[in-house]
């Protein structure tokens, strides 16, 4: 693991930690209890996740609600199994959502026109063969590097936090 991806992870599990800490309330400090930090998705370079407590239509009702109480912009969510359905194929349940705040997005696009193909943000709400239930998205230390931009740290740490906030809002 490189060192901008340990340090995104460090960020997510601070954000996670800051949450936690803020959190007075025994009975929301327990339902916290069952997610589970930011981590790595396996077999995913760039990939973020972190498990839900709740089904993917309550998780994706969940960030939905998240994204609009701290004012970002929604653009759409996407039911990739409908999607499979449509075409007679079988995929578990799976919805990508997309949202940003363009005044802090099209900073990226500023740096290299081509972020333009990862923004607006993508989250993923996926269940696994287990049941469990899981957001993912990319990690923006790891689009950074991709990118080849080196002129916006601060802005990729704060949208970081951002995301990490909005899985968590959407997690527990």
């Amino acid at each position: 693991m490189n060192k901008s991806v340990r340090v995104v992870l460090l960020v997510l599990a601070f954000a996670a930690a800051l949450v936690l800490a803020l959190t007075k309330s025994p009975a929301v400090a327990q339902s916290l209890s069952t997610v589970t930090s930011p981590s790595p998705a396996p077999l995913a370079e760039g990939v973020v996740r972190l498990r839900s407590a709740h089904s993917v239509p309550m998780t994706v009702q969940r960030l939905k609600a998240a994204i609009k109480a701290n004012g970002i912009r929604f653009f759409d969510a996407i039911d990739q199994q409908a999607l499979a359905r449509s075409a007679k194929l079988k995929i578990g349940q799976s919805t990508l959502v997309l949202f940003g705040n363009p005044p802090l997005g099209v900073q990226f696009l500023q740096s290299n026109r081509y972020a333009g193909l990862d923004w607006p943000v993508r989250m993923l709400v996926t269940e696994e063969a287990d049941g469990s239930v899981w957001l993912a998205w990319t990690d923006f230390a790891w689009l950074a590097n991709r990118y080849a931009i080196k002129d916006k740290d601060a802005q990729f740490k704060m949208a970081a936090a951002v995301a990490a906030s909005l899985a968590e809002a959407a997690a527990k």
